[in-house]
């Protein structure tokens, strides 16, 4: 199962940093506005339709595809039709069975002690990484090399760059029959020993002795900065092979660190695709637009916001779907990141949006 399969399935992703690369972001479209979509390739493609479905895309202003999977044929193509092909990598979910076996002590372990590796939340497929378990970092590093040496390959898109969701979105709570309106040790990660030591020769106290460690500001950026620091290390590959590095985050900075302690704000990228996915948070599409205001003004020119749309939350509405682009354009994103079926409808609108 793969990750948009899991979204479907519940009704619904002081440090010292290296400069982003900006050199091959990605060919760059007529006028200012440049969008994405994300696209897990279907190997029964064949070329002839490629070249067709990948012409439409670049007309109607896709300029970066994240392919979720490696693919030469889909990769080539795009890049024929002019669009930069990225991979799309999951990051700290890592359920390899190779690595699982030969490294569960990798896995992060929530507050009651359970590892993902043998316990993981929600879902089966939950298998988290702690960033600070040694051999993690360097395994991913050499992950990325792999995939950026490929000569067809663009740039990397890091998904899953986070810990385990402490707190679901609220429309999801119903659907795992629990109550998140305050955090649960079994989805609170990590609470390793290894990550217990680290802060506790910082900072003299082991979170595991706090009597609210959920309230604990230094426990919290402990966090988000041990998943910058995984972020550095990746861009660090990216730029040694000075290809472009982006991430999809969650919605919005507040939201991104509550509940996956993502502190993208402050990561070395060369662009990012928040996820503003206005269902899952029981919002309506107004709120597109003052997600991606927040994420805007808080990043202050560093690099360029693409809004991450769930197709499906708009239940077919074409009228709300040109609204929804709209509203993100008109408060500063760069583009819109598209997840779903891109019907010629839904081409037509982003087409209308670069002219």
């Amino acid at each position: 199962m793969n990750k948009r399969d899991f979204i479907k399935s519940v009704g619904l992703g002081s440090l010292a940093f290296v400069q982003p690369v900006r050199a091959m972001e990605a060919i760059k479209l007529p006028g200012k506005v440049q969008h994405r979509v994300w696209i897990n390739p279907d190997h029964r493609d064949t070329a002839a339709d490629l070249q067709q479905r990948y012409r439409e895309y670049r007309e109607a202003g896709i300029g970066v595809i994240y392919f979720e999977e490696d693919s030469p044929l889909h990769f080539k193509t795009a890049k024929e039709a002019g669009i930069s092909a990225h991979r799309w990598f999951w990051t700290m979910n890592r359920g390899d069975k190779e690595l699982l076996a030969a490294h569960p002590e990798y896995y992060s372990k929530n507050r009651k002690g359970e590892s993902c590796a043998t316990n993981p939340p929600y879902v089966n497929y939950y298998r988290f990484l702690c960033p600070n378990q040694p051999g993690v970092q360097e395994h991913l590093q050499q992950q990325a090399e792999q995939i950026l040496s490929k000569d067809y390959v663009d740039g990397l898109h890091l998904d899953y760059i986070r810990f385990v969701d402490v707190i679901l979105p609220v429309n999801l709570w119903q659907q795992y029959g629990i109550d998140q309106s305050k955090e649960l040790p079994e989805y609170d990660f990590c609470y390793c020993d290894t990550c217990r030591t680290k802060y506790q020769s910082t900072y003299g106290t082991d979170p595991l002795e706090m009597e609210h460690p959920d309230q604990s500001p230094s426990w919290r950026k402990f966090r988000y900065d041990s998943i910058t620091r995984v972020v550095s290390g990746m861009a660090s590959v990216a730029r040694k092979h000075r290809k472009p590095i982006t991430a999809a985050v969650f919605p919005t900075p507040e939201i991104a660190k509550r509940i996956v302690r993502q502190d993208w704000v402050n990561w070395p990228l060369d662009g990012i695709c928040p996820m503003i996915y206005h269902g899952f948070y029981k919002e309506s599409v107004q709120w597109i637009g003052d997600a991606v205001a927040e994420g805007v003004k808080a990043l202050r020119g560093s690099f360029p916001l693409y809004a991450g749309l769930f197709l499906p939350d708009f239940k077919g509405d074409e009228a709300q779907i040109r609204e929804g682009v709209r509203l993100a354009l008109a408060n500063g994103a760069a583009g819109v990141s598209v997840f779903g079926t891109l019907t010629p409808a839904v081409l037509k609108i982003l087409k209308e949006t670069i002219r």
